[in-house]
């Protein structure tokens, strides 16, 4: 199995790049994020690699990072009726901290930008993913027990009712959930809601 390849990029295609390791093409499969984020033809890279073997052929997958890598697999054999061509297609749309918000917040709209990602398809991945995501939340770990108890419904009022407002206010529940959590730590956990909304805005703000 590949795990990694490290050389020089030989060509980027629509849905793929070919890695020049030695001498060697290899041809890995990426998400439109990562294909975005790779040099020009002949400078050096490292990709992390899921290497599927079937009985007809042997396929890689190319991901910039080790944390996006694990989402592949948790998207391709986690969940029922998400294959790899689905799974590139959600990290395409979303980064790995996007997909474990998302996650955690139940948030169908974020999940479903992603082509090929209906409503179904999408509660499925919260359905399966919801306990697993904060163990691949990156970026987002800080908050990700917060955006859960959003999602469930668990959260404090005065929590949920700032988060609500700021959402009405045009932010998306991401980052109007971050900008909350942010403003509990100022506020602390037994500020109103009008406080947090308050702050939240300042945080919004900078």
């Amino acid at each position: 199995m590949i795990g990694k390849l490290k050389g020089e990029i030989d060509e980027i295609g629509e849905d793929h790049c070919i890695i020049d390791v030695q001498g060697v093409g290899y041809i890995a499969f990426c998400s439109a994020r990562t294909l975005a984020a790779l040099p020009g033809p002949g400078e050096a890279i490292v990709l992390f690699i899921e290497t599927l073997v079937r009985e007809d052929m042997i396929r890689l997958y190319g991901f910039a990072s080790a944390l996006e890598r694990e989402w592949f697999r948790l998207l391709s054999t986690s969940v029922p009726g998400v294959g790899p061509k689905v799974a590139l297609s959600v990290l395409s749309a979303l980064s790995p901290a996007e997909l474990a918000n998302a996650i955690a917040l139940r948030d169908f709209a974020m999940m479903t930008r992603a082509p090929g990602v209906g409503k179904k398809v999408a509660e499925r991945i919260i359905t399966e993913l919801k306990n697993k995501a904060p163990a691949f939340a990156g970026e987002a770990s800080s908050t990700i027990g917060l955006k859960q108890e959003l999602g469930e419904g668990t959260a404090p009022a005065p929590v949920a009712d700032a988060v609500s407002a700021l959402a009405n206010l045009g932010y998306a529940r991401d980052v109007a959930a971050n900008a909350i959590a942010a403003a509990l730590k100022t506020a602390g956990e037994d500020a109103d809601s009008a406080k947090l909304i308050r702050l939240g805005l300042k945080e919004l703000a900078r």
